[in-house]
């Protein structure tokens, strides 16, 4: 198990958190998680993709960053939300402010790359649905999308983010992150 939790502060005053945040590449189990989670937390789950994009039958359309800023605020003002994603822009800002827990989810890049090609492959076996049309266009994509989060977006995150660090854990898989919670919920129980 990798996961990095040093920077959560007094570990006795932590609580289960109902309020967060998941970053992590293409492939890395986000989505997955965030479903998990919102199950398991009785909070609601959103994918950072569906904030960008207006869904339609005749298209999506991108958002402004002032309509995804308004978006995101309707979210995190309600009790729990998972929010997920790989974005990092400015407009995701109020998440990470008010997210109790922020994950970055990082399974190594080859196990991205894997993924990626059994993703593409169920979604065109029409056994998993996907907010996009997989092509071949796409499926290449993501490669190159993974290895700029590997190369550019990590390392901007680990630049961007020490201001929340109290509330970070780096995390190579779901279980490492279910295994931290289950950490935190009897560390809260035993007060």
């Amino acid at each position: 198990m990798k996961i990095h939790y040093e920077l959560m502060g007094d570990m006795n005053k932590v609580k289960l958190p109902r309020k967060i945040h998941i970053i992590g590449s293409v492939g890395s189990g986000k989505t997955t998680l965030a479903k998990e989670l919102s199950q398991l937390l009785g909070a609601s789950h959103h994918e950072l993709d569906n904030v960008v994009w207006k869904r339609s039958l005749e298209g999506d359309t991108r958002r402004s960053d002032k309509e995804k800023m308004e978006f995101i605020k309707d979210i995190i003002d309600s009790d729990a939300w998972i929010i997920e994603g790989v974005h990092t822009d400015d407009w995701i800002e109020d998440s990470l402010l008010n997210a109790e827990l922020i994950i970055l989810l990082d399974p190594s890049y080859g196990i991205r790359n894997i993924r990626i090609i059994k993703r593409f492959l169920r979604q065109k076996l029409k056994m998993e649905m996907a907010n996009y049309r997989p092509s071949i266009r796409i499926f290449l994509r993501m490669f190159k999308w993974n290895r700029y989060f590997e190369h550019t977006v990590k390392p901007f995150i680990f630049h961007r983010f020490p201001a929340y660090g109290h509330k970070i854990i780096i995390a190579e898989s779901k279980l490492d992150v279910i295994e931290y919670l289950i950490f935190i919920e009897r560390k809260s129980e035993a007060g």
